[in-house]
């Protein structure tokens, strides 16, 4: 393990520095917690001063010079002190051998643990403090004994006294990136902020203890295992904890398995007194949740520790005492059966089998994958039969493990004697079979199968699932034949039905009917509370069409809706990694036509590493991962990103070949290979107009706009014997297609075939206003070009455009925004850049060992390469390139 970075508290450290030889001579204390890093910052800060500039004496106090007059500043004063001085002339004598050794540069005197000093020394730093040339910088542990010399630094107002707070959610994913030498995966880092609760040092003992359960594929490090606690950290918290009295360690251990707890609940099983003192020891903490008052521990890790201290039968007789608490009171709220339920099972007290099975339907419908296959699991093995075993075998599924879901669901198939039972054993085996275990033979079994059926409530089940199937499979005609039918049957059941809607929506929405499709999702998240119990992985098909029909129609805030919902958080939290998978998909879709390629990449690298084990979703990983390589032009990680994505896609999942297909010409296009992108992506257009697939079609024919191919071919032979523009086509789809962004596409393409500047920006403009910011640039470099091959000259207000929209992106390049690149020398570069910055020919002629005479030349020919008559307009051209400053990129 390397030495952990400085990551974050910009603020405090700009804070810190600009104290020191500040106007108004006030020095500055941070106080905070142990371990939340005040130590670090106070080193960071003295390590940016200059020793030229300021005399500058580091104090690290401690409990072992404590007690020694004057140990805390054994560092600074001399072994020997004159003799026969009273203690004020020590002092003095001190101050005065600071200000000589100082030699006139001003005093930083900085201490590390000031609440450690003993009277003498914190005498000394009061007095260190009221000197004028000298600065007092220092760190205070809360919750301990201050010497009031040290005390009244800030109550004399001679220093600040600023408070240190953990570090925030952001800070602590970058501080683990730096220290592992990678991004951490969303959920991972969220567990570590959680547990850590932000602190430095508990974070650096958590991630020591994680060792080999930290797992890094496609460069994104995942923490898989269960939480280990290393003795050094164990003792930590322990000494944190500190000695209890027996009715204080009921109150701890109580709250350790139970938080959050109700204040009304606790005190029923403990003395009230108990709770207070508690409480007053800083052990837990109360918390208002409406109208309930709940008491959590005041650090994750106090629970970790007392409950790996507690003995086995204490814990089952806690757990025990738990349930039956909440049981004498009634389970009111909605988790209030989720906790009950937790708590039989692990007392061994859970012997009725509703209450483990509602119980896992709803830890599934929260998508807490590993505890709902805890409680399915002990309500099968309780005698649960197959309403356990099905609801196992789903969410066996989607943890990943389908192969063991097959065996648990064909244990009981002799068990099914009823329609109903058979039925739902067919759609659920099927789901395994299909989507776990790839075999595309499933959808005509299950619909032989279905057919047998007698009820028409148990065939529409059945048919609504093998219509989204279908839908998979691209059988679309068939998908819609059978999901209407499901529609059209007043006896189908409601999630049947609502699986149905959701098919014709994905359907809808890639075929540009984002209208129709926006209104089929709003109605199945209307009737969530009827199927979410029956059918809750229904969101997972709910989200994917409304995914397909956000990403189609550039709704990049309806994307950032999706991401910031509850789905997000119980998927991320849960485990539930085909939800959380697609989710990170949809996000770096939306930062990548933003222009944030750097965390288009990161955000779909993540992606990846979640779906590593399941082949659902990972070959649109991997294409989303191409398409963010290819807008930072790094073909090789494109290349390898589509290999990926060949490798991983499940050959049931058709329905997102245009993903797959679109981001090939992406990486064809960013290797060099334009001529092959070219007739790839007019070749998959014509395929997408073959399957009826207008949405994606239009995305792939605005890839072609990109590449300046508005004029090619597309389509079938017209009856002239000729064929359809690019242009001509998106003209026809802007009519046929719902929204803003077809009359926009097709306007971009009319203006690159026109070669019109002004139509160009008017619909950068437009990109723009919707945040498509990769667009927008893309479609003013075209107008710059174009101004540029007329020789109209280049107005300075255009280029000052997408100098702007690229400042907004980050590490972009594309083949359209490398058309500005102009064939500069590095010499003609570098004179360009100094220019720029306002400097003189002369001045550059000296700087360069030229001649003015040829720090001019090169300028003129700077000046006609890039379209500029004056070096004023150089900051704006150069600004205007790709790499944002002018630089040339690599």
């Amino acid at each position: 393990m390397t030495r952990w970075e400085f990551v974050g508290r910009a603020d405090e450290l700009d804070r810190l520095s600009s104290t020191i030889g500040g106007p108004d001579g006030r020095g500055l204390l941070f106080s905070g917690d142990a371990g939340v890093g005040k130590s670090r910052l106070l080193r960071e800060g003295v390590a940016a001063l200059s020793p030229e500039r300021f005399a500058i004496w580091s104090v690290a106090a401690s409990a072992t010079t404590a007690a020694l007059p004057f140990g805390g500043l054994v560092q600074v004063l001399p072994a020997a002190q004159p003799q026969g001085l009273s203690p004020a002339g020590i002092l003095r004598w001190a101050v005065d051998l600071l200000q000589e050794q100082a030699a006139g540069r001003p005093i930083v005197l900085a201490i590390d643990d000031a609440h450690l000093l003993d009277p003498p020394s914190a005498a000394l730093v009061h007095l260190v403090a009221r000197s004028e040339n000298a600065t007092v910088i220092g760190t205070l542990r809360n919750g301990e004994q201050i010497p009031l010399p040290i005390r009244a630094l800030w109550t004399d107002d001679l220093v600040d006294l600023v408070e240190l707070g953990p570090l925030g959610r952001s800070e602590t994913t970058g501080l683990l990136a730096a220290i592992l030498g990678g991004p951490v995966d969303a959920g991972s880092s969220d567990r570590l902020f959680r547990l850590s609760a932000g602190n430095p040092l508990l974070l650096r003992e958590l991630v020591l203890a994680a060792g080999d359960e930290l797992d890094r594929r496609y460069g994104i490090w995942r923490w898989t295992g269960r939480l280990e606690l290393a003795p050094s950290l164990t003792d930590l918290i322990d000494t944190r904890i500190g000695r209890l009295t027996p009715g204080v360690r009921a109150v701890v251990e109580l709250v350790a398995f139970g938080e959050p707890l109700g204040l009304h609940l606790l005190e029923r099983a403990v003395e009230p007194a108990d709770v207070e003192a508690a409480e007053e020891r800083g052990l837990i903490a109360m918390v208002r949740d409406d109208r309930r008052l709940n008491v959590r521990l005041a650090h994750p890790l106090y629970g970790e520790v007392m409950r790996r201290h507690c003995p086995v039968s204490r814990t089952r007789r806690l757990q025990a005492t738990l349930a039956e608490l909440l049981e004498q009171v009634g389970k009111r709220r909605r988790d209030d059966l989720l906790r009950v339920a937790v708590w039989r099972l692990d007392s061994g007290t859970a012997q009725n089998v509703t209450l483990l099975l509602d119980a896992a339907v709803q830890a599934f419908g929260r998508y807490d994958v590993p505890l709902a296959t805890r409680l399915a699991r002990a309500a099968l093995e309780a005698g649960g039969g197959t309403d356990a075993a099905e609801l196992l075998a789903t969410i066996l599924m989607f943890g990943d493990r389908p192969e063991e879901a097959i065996r648990v669901l064909d244990q009981v198939a002799g068990e099914i004697h009823d329609d109903r039972r058979r039925s739902r054993w067919l759609t659920v085996r099927g789901m395994v079979s299909y989507w776990g275990l790839n075999r595309e033979s499933t959808v005509e079994e299950i619909a032989a199968r279905g057919a047998e059926l007698a009820d028409p409530a148990d065939r529409a089940r059945v048919r609504a699932f093998e219509a989204i199937m279908r839908l998979h499979r691209l059988d679309v005609d068939v998908a819609v034949r059978l999901a209407q039918e499901v529609l059209d049957r007043p006896a189908a059941p409601m999630a049947a039905r609502e699986l149905a809607r959701c098919t014709l929506a994905h359907l809808q929405a890639a075929q540009g009917q984002y209208r129709r499709s926006a209104t089929a999702i709003a109605r199945v998240q209307a009737e969530a509370a009827c199927w979410r119990s029956d059918m809750p992985y229904l969101q997972l098909a709910m989200e994917l069409a409304r995914g397909t029909r956000l990403a189609l129609s550039g709704d990049l805030a309806g994307i950032d809706a999706i991401v910031a919902d509850e789905f997000a958080d119980l998927a991320g939290a849960g485990d539930f990694r085909l939800g959380s998978g697609y989710l990170a998909i949809l996000q770096a879709y939306a930062a990548r036509l933003r222009g944030r390629g750097g965390d288009a990449l990161r955000t779909s690298l993540g992606a990846c590493a979640v779906l590593t084990t399941s082949r659902v979703y990972a070959g649109l990983a991997h294409a989303e991962r191409a398409q963010a390589a290819a807008l930072r032009g790094d073909a090789a990680h494109a290349a390898e990103a589509m290999a990926e994505a060949d490798r991983t896609h499940a050959p049931g999942m058709a329905v997102l070949y245009p993903w797959l297909e679109q981001a090939r010409g992406a990486a064809q296009a960013v290797a060099g290979d334009l001529p092959g992108a070219v007739k790839h992506l007019c070749a998959l257009a014509d395929r997408l107009r073959e399957d009826g697939l207008a949405g994606h079609e239009m995305l792939v024919l605005l890839d072609l706009v990109r590449l300046d191919q508005a004029a090619a071919p597309v389509g079938p032979t017209c009856t002239d014997g000729g064929r359809r523009s690019v242009a001509q086509r998106l003209a026809e789809l802007s009519e046929q297609i719902d929204g803003v962004l077809p009359p926009l596409v097709a306007r971009y393409a009319r203006a690159a075939l026109d070669g019109s500047p002004d139509d160009l920006l008017a619909v950068a403009d437009g990109f723009a206003d919707r945040e498509l910011v990769v667009y927008a640039a893309e479609a003013t470099a075209m107008a710059l070009h174009r101004m540029r091959d007329a020789r109209a000259g280049v107005p300075g207000a255009a280029r000052e455009r997408l100098a702007d929209l690229l400042r907004r992106c980050d590490e972009i390049s594309t083949p359209a925004l490398r058309l500005l690149r102009p064939a500069l020398s590095d010499r003609e570069w570098e004179i360009a850049r100094l220019a720029a910055t306002g400097l003189t020919s002369r001045v550059i002629a000296e700087r360069l060992f030229l001649s003015t005479r040829t720090v001019e030349n090169h300028l003129q020919r700077v000046y006609s390469k890039l379209g500029v008559t004056r070096r004023s307009e150089l900051r704006a051209a150069l600004g205007s390139m790709p790499g944002h400053d002018g630089t040339d990129p690599a």
